[in-house]
């Protein structure tokens, strides 16, 4: 699940942390960068079981209502079609899912107000009034109204980012990308899904978490000599003058672009172009671009960089 976008993002943040603590401990910060991408697995979880407590507060919402109409004998026959929706049953009966968020300790148990308040959207919104009343029954409906539920009303939810961000302080950037993998996971089920269903793992290969900490470490051993190819790039500007983040992106991506020659130069340097755009000024993404491309343009002239075609 963890791809080279958000281990990119997670080396920015790790990097922006080391250098204003001033610390000279290597082993710590890659340290923090494994844990920080173990807690990005924790919210793919924790998002999936969002789901399921959502699921279960629909069932306990309909076991109240039938109650009450049993006492008031309205004759309201409540439909079941939603509790009895095929996709959120698979869901729930996830072993994976189940495992993994019980070792972790992962539970809403602490947050029925707001579950409550995320299945009374659900029943408010147009998709849901649509599949309710649809005459038909089939597993792709099933699947698609949470896919519609997870897009429209879980992502983008400002009242659960700021819940997010008082649970874990690591999952303040965390969730838009997130988000992506959890809209993935729903399209991977079928009809014929077990609870044997595997849901991603935590890292694609075991490359990917070697990458991640190589260039962790090539970008803080090699800060003086990246920081040394910013400043001649540079000469008009004074290389203080250079925003902090900005610096940080220039030595990851030199860090990276002379650590993977496999990794082709327009590809990283679109990564930290984008970075840029996220976390830093309006004009860094042009002088991101630029200030990596000239330096990479030159190390290849002098024979100290070779890269794949791309």
């Amino acid at each position: 699940m963890i791809n080279r976008e958000l281990i990119r993002i997670k080396l920015v943040q790790v990097i922006y942390s080391y250098i204003q603590k001033g610390s000279h401990n290597p082993d710590a910060a890659e340290k923090e960068l494994l844990l920080s991408l173990d807690k990005a697995y924790d919210l793919y979880n924790y998002m999936l079981l969002l789901m399921v407590e959502v699921g279960r507060m629909s069932v306990r919402i309909l076991e109240m209502r039938q109650s009450r109409s049993k006492k008031l004998k309205d004759g309201i026959l409540w439909s079941r079609k939603f509790v009895d929706n095929r996709f959120i049953i698979q869901l729930e009966s996830n072993r994976q899912l189940r495992d993994y968020c019980s070792e972790q300790a992962l539970s809403w148990a602490d947050q029925e107000d707001f579950i409550r308040a995320l299945y009374n959207k659900v029943e408010e919104s147009e998709y849901y009034k649509n599949y309710m009343a649809s005459e038909t029954s089939n597993y792709e409906e099933d699947r698609e109204i949470w896919r519609l539920i997870y897009r429209n009303i879980i992502c983008n939810n400002e009242e659960l980012s700021d819940l997010l961000e008082d649970i874990n302080v690591y999952w303040n950037d965390d969730k838009a990308i997130i988000d992506t993998f959890v809209l993935k996971t729903i399209n991977r089920f079928t009809e014929n899904s077990t609870a044997s269903q595997p849901l991603m793992p935590e890292y694609k290969s075991e490359t990917d978490r070697d990458f991640a900490t190589k260039l962790l470490l090539r970008a803080i051993l090699g800060q003086e000599y990246f920081n040394s190819l910013v400043s001649e790039s540079t000469r008009k500007w004074d290389f203080k003058r250079i925003a902090l983040m900005d610096r940080i992106i220039l030595q990851l991506g030199l860090a990276e672009i002379t650590s993977f020659p496999n990794i082709p130069l327009s590809v990283s340097i679109n990564e930290y172009v984008d970075i840029a755009k996220m976390y830093s000024t309006p004009k860094s993404d042009k002088y991101i671009n630029a200030t990596l491309d000239a330096i990479a343009k030159r190390l290849m002239e002098e024979g100290k960089l070779t890269k794949v075609e791309g």
